[in-house]
């Protein structure tokens, strides 16, 4: 009998399979039992034993009824950490991809700003972390009132610049946003140092050639990188953006929510409701903006 033998779309799927193999494994391994346990917890009422292990009362959707209709700051806590996900989001992407490009360029020290743009994660331990943190409060303070105090001295009035975009027709919603960024600005570019290296190297990656014709017809700098740059970066823009979400979702205010009402008030079923619920939601969005933006994705074969 002939071996039947493998399309190229065959070959490309057992490749991918092969990839996300050691995850896959891990996960069944180590997280199945603790989402299905987690499932358990929120449709139950949780009671811990004296002498250690735990009880569980069935009680159907009363935990999720509970967080979603008498919670007093579940809704408002979950609904303010998807908007803050999604603003994170936009300006995590745009800065990465704004930096990626500088730092792709060919100048002198280019290993040692790249290396400064990564130390973040590096230095994301807990200690570490919460000590720059500390450091960015007080900076951040001291900041504040010396460019405030410099600004006054020399008679210059925030407010007034702010009413000039106002008058130019600026929306306020904008205004507003960029100033919450410039505010932020710091846990931005914390946040951005995994996007900043994925973007480098699918930059790295463009074939020299494209930019060459594009040079050869004679496209400016603005055309090119609207022709050649972004749809060639673009299959990561996607990888980007669904780390992003993840990574903001990971240190929101819901997550740290949840693990309070567990740890501190000890309602593991409630605890467990909110979870399902906020991951769900988030799940929802993955979809939604995977789907969008995997209809703009370009894929160079």
């Amino acid at each position: 009998m002939k071996k039947k033998r493998l399309t190229l779309s065959n070959k490309r799927a057992i490749t991918g399979l092969l990839f996300i193999a050691p995850w896959l494994i891990g996960f069944i391994v180590y997280y199945l039992k603790s989402l299905i346990l987690t499932v358990q917890f929120s449709l139950s009422e949780v009671s811990i034993g004296e002498t250690g292990g735990y009880h569980l009362d069935f009680t159907g959707l009363d935990n999720f009824k509970y967080a979603l209709l008498q919670h007093g700051t579940y809704n408002q806590i979950l609904v303010q950490s998807l908007i803050d996900v999604v603003v994170d989001v936009v300006a995590i992407i745009f800065f990465s991809l704004f930096i990626a490009i500088l730092l792709n360029q060919n100048f002198k020290g280019r290993t040692l700003v790249r290396l400064i743009f990564f130390l973040p994660i590096i230095m994301n331990a807990g200690a570490i972390n919460d000590a720059i943190e500390t450091a960015r409060t007080l900076l951040q303070g001291g900041a504040t009132v010396a460019v405030g105090d410099a600004a006054s001295a020399a008679g210059v009035n925030m407010d007034y610049f702010l009413s000039i975009f106002i008058d130019l027709g600026v929306p306020d919603g904008l205004i507003g946003y960029i100033t919450d960024l410039v505010a932020r600005i710091y846990e931005i570019i914390r946040a951005s140092g995994v996007q900043i290296i994925i973007f480098i190297a699918a930059l790295q990656s463009v074939p020299g050639a494209l930019y060459e014709v594009s040079k050869i017809e004679g496209a400016t700098a603005y055309e090119t990188f609207w022709k050649v740059t972004f749809p060639m970066v673009s299959p990561l823009i996607l990888t980007n953006v669904v780390y992003t979400i993840v990574d903001s979702f990971v240190t929101s205010d819901v997550v740290e929510t949840a693990y309070n009402t567990a740890f501190t008030q000890y309602n593991y079923g409630l605890s467990s409701a909110m979870s399902i619920l906020s991951t769900v939601l988030v799940c929802f969005i993955l979809v939604v903006t995977g789907a969008i933006i995997s209809k703009k994705t370009f894929y160079y074969n």
